[in-house]
């Protein structure tokens, strides 16, 4: 206690000037409105940058959660489209084609001449062999193998993947195949030379893929030539994918692809 009067005693000016300073600005902002005005809006600034970093913070924070609830609803929206009826007139609730499922890339080649991609979802997620892998701007490719948890695709860049297409606006259809030369384009071949075409036009999947739903984006003509025996186009598709950044996937399967093979497959042995 000592300690504290002797202390108030050795600064008793200062302490003084400070407690009349307090006093005159307290009448200083009592009686002036415009010191009144500029001392709140210093403080609701201070409070509003607060409050803004706070909010920032947070919202940094819940990216991962809604990132995770946008592609969920993306998933629904894909399974509506892909099974959305075929005919307006009959107004008729058709089965189920297609099934969507999301997953992420974890590791993805695209230098080699058989690139793979390696995706978070396998048999576990019901996931199989030959479901077709997309992303929210066209086609990636195939699953190739699967186990518990993963499931390697086989990309369209690798020289063994050969995947239906068309031009869109037009029933002409060719194969999707991949040179090696480029991870930014790959080529549609079978295309016949009286098919109207151009630079820019796009590129489609076909009706004719067991694995795609129709019409699922690949990418823009950027070069065309007839092929040696001038019947054919040979068509250069610069993807719409950017093949070294990808990082969300959907996995689509046809549920109606083991009935359409094996009518094929009958079909066949018939003739």
């Amino acid at each position: 206690m000592q300690q504290i009067i002797n202390f108030l005693i050795r600064y008793k000016t200062f302490l003084l000037y400070i407690f009349l300073l307090l006093i005159a600005f307290v009448f200083t902002f009592q009686s002036h409105s415009y010191q009144q005005s500029k001392l709140l809006n210093s403080a609701n600034y201070v409070s509003g940058s607060f409050y803004e970093l706070s909010t920032n913070t947070t919202s940094y924070f819940k990216l991962r959660e809604e990132n995770k609830s946008l592609l969920k609803e993306n998933e629904t929206l894909r399974h509506q489209l892909y099974n959305k009826e075929t005919t307006v007139i009959s107004k008729i609730d058709t089965s189920l084609s297609y099934t969507v499922v999301t997953g992420q890339v974890v590791k993805n080649s695209f230098s080699n001449q058989r690139n793979y991609i390696t995706i978070n979802k396998g048999k576990t997620d019901n996931i199989a062999q030959d479901m077709g892998v997309i992303t929210d701007k066209g086609i990636l490719g195939i699953v190739e193998n699967t186990s518990n948890a993963f499931a390697s695709v086989q990309s369209i860049l690798n020289d063994k993947s050969r995947i239906n297409a068309k031009i869109k606006n037009s029933n002409h259809y060719g194969s999707l195949v991949w040179d090696t030369k480029s991870y930014t384009k790959v080529q549609l071949i079978d295309i016949p030379r009286l098919a109207p075409l151009g630079i820019g036009d796009t590129i489609l999947t076909g009706a004719s893929s067991s694995i795609f739903p129709e019409n699922i984006p690949i990418g823009t003509i950027s070069k065309f030539d007839l092929d040696s025996s001038k019947s054919f186009y040979f068509i250069d598709v610069a993807l719409f994918n950017d093949m070294t950044n990808i990082k969300n996937v959907y996995i689509i399967q046809s549920l109606n692809r083991k009935e359409i093979i094996e009518l094929e497959l009958e079909t066949q042995a018939d003739d």
